[in-house]
Parts: structure tokens; C-alpha cells; sequence
């Protein structure tokens, strides 16, 4: 059963740091882009930070220079370093990965459950 689980969120003061984590498991060939979304109260989920699978990153101008993206191939995980949080940070987190399998020509996108972080002023 292939699982996309994202864990590290939690409740941090403002001017803090959190870690997020996602990995992905199951029968899976090879994971192209992996990225990290997130969704406010009341709000459309956004793209917050994506890495290619060669490792090219890109970030939403609101996290520019305070989150870093990361992965770790071997492990089929991505990272997500946040740091100097906002209380405009708070959402629910979204890791999105673009699973290969050896029994399908294109990737499919897998989604995680979310994490929530929440950032108090």
C-alpha cells in the first residue's frame, strides 16, 4: 500500500522553528517532484516550496529566505525547515509527491493527510 505521511507540525510562538517531514512508502519505482502546500482557514491551499528530483528548488515569495526545502532520495522523504514563523504561517501543511511505478508510464500525485502548525503571535 504506498502512503504519503507527513509528520512535525505542532504550536510554536512567533520568531520559532519547526521541522517538517513527509515519506513516502510502498512499491514505488522513483518519486520526480515532491513539494509542500499548505491551507489557511477560509483560504485556497497554496504552494509554499517544491524540489525536483535533481534538487532545483522554488519557493513562494511569502517564505522566501526563512523556509529551505530539502530531500533525501534513499529515503524517499522531503524536509521542510521553517524558520522566523509568522503567525500568517499558520495552516494546515501538505506534502505532495509525484510517485513513478514501475507498472505506469507517467507519475501519479499522491497527497498527504496534513499537518497542522500553528504559529501564535
Amino acid at each position: 500500500q504506498v502512503q504519503v505521511v507527513e509528520s512535525g507540525g505542532g504550536l510554536v510562538q512567533a520568531g520559532g522553528s519547526l521541522k517538517l517531514s513527509c515519506a513516502a512508502s510502498g512499491s514505488i519505482f522513483s518519486i520526480d517532484a515532491m513539494g509542500w502546500y499548505r491551507q489557511a482557514p477560509e483560504k485556497e491551499r497554496e504552494v509554499v516550496a517544491t524540489i525536483a528530483s535533481g534538487g532545483s528548488t522554488n519557493y513562494a515569495d511569502s517564505v522566501k529566505g526563512r523556509f529551505t526545502i530539502s530531500r533525501d532520495n534513499a529515503k524517499n522523504t522531503v524536509y521542510l525547515q521553517m524558520n522566523s514563523l509568522k503567525p500568517e504561517d499558520t495552516a494546515v501543511y501538505y506534502c505532495a509527491a509525484e510517485l513513478v511505478f514501475s507498472c505506469a508510464p507517467q507519475f501519479i500525485n499522491y497527497w498527504g493527510q496534513g499537518t497542522q502548525v500553528t504559529v501564535s503571535s
